[in-house]
């Protein structure tokens, strides 16, 4: 599945891998009941909640997607720590290449097993890949219970604050700050 991807970026977004689905339409988040494009447009990153086909639409928006295990899989469970591992280092070579200024990880446990950090804890990291600061989100898919939109949009919102973002277009105010 093609990145959505851009040099020096505000935030690059990283799942985990594409499921069977987003694999099979060929567009991130596509699974109905995951929540990204719902939590994007209710933490006011993106003015009203996107399509997954209206993917490309981020970039303008200081946006992007890419994932940590290219392979699709019908649960990130599936995936092998080498495969975790391997991800970690290729995302690596491509943030050092894009430079956003924080790439977001969608999912505490590929980033724990991929980085080696079995004890990261949602929010900003203490560790950055070259100039691009980590931050850690939980998964936004609908399998994850331990957090409903209330509460991962309070977590996106805290993003969108470190990342200088500003409501999108249609939602308050222009978009980001120098």
């Amino acid at each position: 599945m093609p990145d959505v991807i851009a040099r020096r970026l505000k935030v690059l977004f990283c799942g985990i891998n594409p499921g069977l689905y987003s694999g099979a339409v060929g567009h991130h988040f596509a699974r109905p009941g995951n929540r990204f494009w719902k939590v994007l447009a209710a933490s006011t990153l993106t003015p009203r909640v996107l399509s997954p086909f209206e993917e490309r639409e981020l970039i303008r928006l200081g946006l992007g997607i890419t994932n940590l295990v290219e392979r699709t899989t019908a649960s990130a469970d599936e995936l092998s720590v080498e495969e975790l591992v391997a991800g970690a280092r290729r995302l690596r070579t491509k943030v050092l290449r894009f430079e956003p200024a924080i790439v977001a990880f969608l999912g505490l446990g590929s980033y724990r097993v991929g980085f080696a950090r079995p004890h990261a804890t949602v929010g900003l990291q203490p560790e950055s890949i070259g100039r691009s600061r980590v931050w850690l989100l939980p998964n936004p898919s609908g399998l994850n219970s331990h957090y409903q939109l209330p509460e991962l949009t309070q977590q996106f919102q805290a993003l969108a604050g470190a990342a200088g973002l500003k409501p999108a277009p249609g939602r308050g105010s222009h978009r980001a700050t120098a």
